[in-house]
């Protein structure tokens, strides 16, 4: 067998890995990803108990059993970059192992859901509801770094290229789809189902302005009335297509759930965008166990 060499996969001195530090003890197979890790104890504060916590940088994870499934909470902070490292170094945890630095030789299947804020890109899609993402639609580029074409949605990817016009000078949009699995397991009547897109910024990647000229001041415009197959670009958030690539290439299933707390269309903003994200926590958690 190939030996990982310690460069390649660094392990703090207590045998954990090196950004998460956690062990493969301290995780379960379903985890939960939330960008705030001040986010990770009110999930975990609905939990019957909790048997391991530990934080470094923002990577904080707390892990529990809620009503009989053993669930851990990650925090992976903002971004694809974060995603590289989050899904990485889990997917060691479970398929790798670490004394011997050699792959395992059962595969380990994570089933991964995100659980966001988003702001939404239609109008019918209003701040409070929540949004399944169908696909992730990524414009980070993260991606291309892998050997992925196996799993890209090429046709989607090349309608949405020709509709916006978009500039060769910037990382080519991937698209991913989520697990049917977990798909069928957390969607509702009460949820819109849709594509995410996943921006590598806040302001000028999704279209924000203060100081700053856009590249394409009408991309915006041209996301929110692209379709594929009847489904639409309902938000835009900074992590769910380097998930759904990842977990994908990894052998993991991912499905990325969103509250959404502003509509960009119509210009408006939750007016207590707490309460969305509390009633999504309960709504997801419920659903992983049922």
């Amino acid at each position: 067998m190939n030996k990982i060499a310690a460069s390649e996969l660094i392990l703090n001195p207590d045998g954990s890995v090196y950004h998460l530090n956690l062990k493969p003890e301290n995780i379960a197979t379903n985890i939960i990803f939330v960008g705030d890790q001040n986010r990770v104890p009110k999930i975990t504060a609905h939990f019957d108990s909790v048997e391991f916590e530990t934080q470094k940088r923002e990577f904080r994870t707390i892990t529990g059993v809620y009503k009989g499934t053993r669930i851990s909470v990650i925090s992976t902070g903002i971004g694809p970059d974060n995603i590289d490292i989050v899904m990485n170094e889990l997917d060691a945890l479970v398929n790798i192992d670490l004394e011997t630095r050699t792959l395992k030789k059962e595969h380990v299947q994570l089933n991964i859901v995100r659980i966001g804020t988003s702001g939404s890109l239609q109008k019918d899609i209003p701040v409070d509801s929540f949004v399944l993402a169908k696909y992730g639609l990524g414009f980070d580029g993260m991606l291309h770094s892998y050997d992925c074409e196996h799993i890209l949605e090429k046709d989607f990817e090349d309608l949405f290229i020709k509709h916006t016009n978009w500039s060769p000078r910037k990382a080519r949009p991937y698209v991913v789809k989520n697990s049917a699995e977990l798909e069928k397991k957390l969607t509702s009547d009460n949820v819109f189902v849709g594509v995410t897109a996943t921006a590598g910024g806040f302001y000028g990647p999704q279209g924000r302005v203060l100081r700053l000229a856009l590249q394409d001041p009408a991309l915006n415009s041209k996301i929110d009335n692209f379709e594929f197959n009847g489904v639409r670009i309902t938000n835009l958030e900074m992590e769910t297509s380097a998930i759904y690539g990842l977990s994908k290439l990894l052998g993991h299933n991912a499905c990325s759930m969103n509250a959404i707390i502003a509509n960009r269309a119509n210009g408006t903003f939750s007016e207590n965008p707490y309460k969305p994200v509390e009633e999504l926590i309960l709504y997801t958690l419920n659903k992983l166990v049922s």
